[in-house]
């Protein structure tokens, strides 16, 4: 099914106007159980557990799991990310890392969203695939960061090559500029980004240009989750119409802030 998606995606820039409504409408139906779900609210960014030997140990992740749910009241999480030391790990460790966060999320977590952002293009739609496949329930993808993309078009332009492998996942954009260096605002990326990638879905917004971010709000559609990601200016993003916060140094402090969500969210 993965595969049919994806060869229908990419053929529908040669369509006509009628062939692609009818296309896109078979194409959103096929996404439907993933893309019912809007990301909203508290989500941990994992850490990675690894042995003294510097080997991803991926026996503790059900424990964490347990701990986050059980402890935190934590429902959603992201993997695989910068604070899961992602872009220090090979293709093949970041794979077993997501089969073993998805196998052991179900039941016990309600999304779980893996980054497959690499330098390379091709590692990330393989990862994206291999997310597909694995059962994620959305997909994030960084800004490559050591020939960085300069506009937003060439930046819309990589994750949309990454988005077109994988079209049945929710397709989040992961801005981090203090660590890529992109400085593309994003409120220029999301320009009509919904004409490139059909199924992006939002930002996790990890900068601290709060009048960018207050743009994206401003400019977000209904279905779309705007994130924040820097914990020190987390109220402020709220009070700017956050729709969520993804963070790990709030990891010991969730518990806390679900028993207040009411006030938080609402």
């Amino acid at each position: 099914m993965t595969y049919m998606l994806t060869n229908a995606s990419k053929q529908l820039q040669f369509l006509n106007a009628a062939d692609k409504e009818q296309s896109c409408s078979f194409l959103m139906s096929a996404m439907a159980p993933a893309f019912a779900r809007k990301l909203t609210g508290l989500v941990a960014a994992t850490f990675t557990p690894f042995t003294t030997q510097g080997e991803i140990n991926i026996t503790e992740i059900g424990r964490y799991i347990d701990y986050l749910a059980e402890k935190q009241g934590i429902s959603s999480i992201f993997v695989n990310g910068t604070t899961g030391e992602s872009m220090s790990l090979n293709v093949a460790e970041r794979k077993i890392l997501a089969e073993e966060w998805c196998e052991k999320a179900k039941g016990k977590m309600d999304q779980v969203i893996v980054h497959v952002g690499c330098m390379c293009l091709k590692d990330s739609q393989e990862l994206a695939r291999h997310a597909a496949q694995t059962g994620a329930d959305g997909i994030a993808v960084i800004a490559p960061s050591f020939f960085k993309p300069n506009s937003a078009e060439a930046l819309r332009t990589f994750l949309h090559e990454v988005s077109s492998v994988a079209p049945t996942l929710p397709f989040y954009y992961y801005h981090i500029p203090a660590v890529t260096g992109v400085n593309v605002p994003v409120t220029s990326v999301l320009e009509n980004i919904e004409e490139l990638i059909p199924s992006f879905r939002g930002v996790k917004f990890t900068g601290i240009d709060l009048m960018d971010f207050g743009q994206c709000v401003s400019y977000s559609q209904p279905h779309w989750s705007v994130l924040y990601g820097v914990d020190e200016q987390l109220l402020a993003a709220l009070a700017m119409g956050a729709h969520g916060a993804v963070g790990s140094s709030r990891c010991k402090s969730f518990s806390v802030m679900q028993r207040n969500k009411a006030l938080i969210w609402e």
